[in-house]
């Protein structure tokens, strides 16, 4: 196996178990995240996403040997993986067709072998080729932006408007970050008024919505909607930032929290570089499926009242909303948002390793740390 393959299969193993530990953690019950199940089980979709990715990334090295990671950086894949892995997900089936079906090729490999006494490489990539797009073509990965979802609809008693709780992805090209959106948005669309709260303001039963639902609920505001999210989830942009936007483009929408989930950095011994202390320690670590470490921030922005609207003879202003930003945590001013946590999974001998080398505090600093152990994710520690 030659130095290149071996770094691979270690960074792919660590990240196919850093993954695994993140789902795990997401639909634990005792997670904090699991307070708020619909938020949990949501990020949990996108995390399966990302393990296909990874699945189909592996895979692809059967027969091509292209696969970068920011090193220095995230830890994840560099966007041009993305940007190929969604391109190969749209041709799949027509590249499927000018490839022998699977039986046909073990023939001609067998037959191969018996002439020529020799490894027939070029069939065994057309076999591995076939088996990734096989596996690319259901479209279930995570592609460079995914469009919105409705995950649930209800009525806010105080407003009589109904809500969205809406989520969306995308993989973040510059800073090669995966990031998931929550937005929980009120409709004072007249329409959508009309039809889904009742006179008692409730929601209206009467109306079937077989959640969850592609794109925002309201039909009139979908591709409108879907065209925002697409422009306004870089990660560059803070969360306040997409919030004011949100409430500025849309006269109905009234945006009350936006929650946005970073994924990353990872760091992975011997594959990664951004941090030389983490590096150090996990490259003592035994087994090189526990050398790593998962971080992630989830970032919340929410509005703490409204300022009416008013509708006068010669203009008209929309209700505008009021975002609480806690200026008095430094970090949160800084990144945009009325809260914020910051997460690290690690497996637990990766956890012993650093500190019995005194590190725990110095990298774990304001992280709420969680330790893999067993398949089982112990938080608090």
């Amino acid at each position: 196996m030659s130095a290149e393959t071996d770094a691979a299969t270690r960074y792919f193993d660590a990240i196919r178990a850093a993954l695994s530990g993140l789902e795990i953690f997401m639909r634990d019950d005792r997670s904090p995240l699991y307070r708020h199940g619909i938020v949990a089980k949501v990020v949990a979709e996108y995390i399966a996403r990302l393990e296909k990715s990874f699945s189909c990334w592996r895979n692809r090295l059967g027969f091509m040997e292209t696969f970068k990671i920011s090193r220095a950086e995230s830890g994840f894949p560099v966007f041009q993986n993305v940007l190929e892995l969604e391109n190969d997900r749209r041709t799949a089936t027509e590249r499927l067709a000018a490839i022998p079906s699977p039986k046909e090729l073990r023939g001609e490999m067998a037959d191969f072998i018996l002439r020529h006494k020799a490894f027939p490489q070029a069939l065994q990539r057309s076999m591995a080729e076939r088996l990734y797009l096989e596996d690319v073509e259901d479209g279930a990965v995570f592609g460079p932006f995914l469009l919105a979802q409705t995950a649930k609809v209800s009525v806010n008693p105080k407003t009589g408007r109904p809500y969205y709780l809406v989520h969306w992805a995308s993989f973040d090209g510059s800073a090669n970050l995966p990031l998931i959106y929550m937005a929980t948005v009120e409709d004072s669309s007249d329409g959508m008024v009309r039809q889904l709260v009742t006179s008692d303001g409730k929601l209206n039963e009467k109306v079937k919505i077989p959640l969850p639902v592609d794109g925002l609920l309201n039909p009139e505001l979908a591709h409108r909607f879907d065209d925002f999210t697409e422009k306004n989830s870089a990660y560059t942009l803070s969360p306040a930032t997409i919030a004011n936007n949100l409430d500025k483009d849309f006269e109905t929408l009234h945006p009350k929290q936006l929650r946005r989930v970073v994924l990353g950095p990872f760091y992975s011994a011997g594959i990664t570089e951004h941090n030389s202390s983490v590096a150090e320690v996990l490259s003592k670590v035994r087994k090189p499926e526990n050398a790593w470490l998962l971080t992630w921030t989830i970032q919340e922005v929410y509005s703490k009242g409204e300022k009416p609207g008013r509708r006068g003879l010669w203009s008209s202003e929309k209700a505008t909303q009021e975002f609480f930003i806690n200026t008095d945590d430094l970090e949160a001013a800084r990144q945009g948002v009325s809260d914020y946590e910051k997460h690290a999974l690690i497996p637990h001998e990766a956890y012993q390793a650093l500190y019995a080398a005194g590190e725990t505090e110095k990298i774990f600093g304001g992280y709420k740390v969680h330790i893999l152990s067993n398949g089982q994710v112990i938080s608090d520690v």
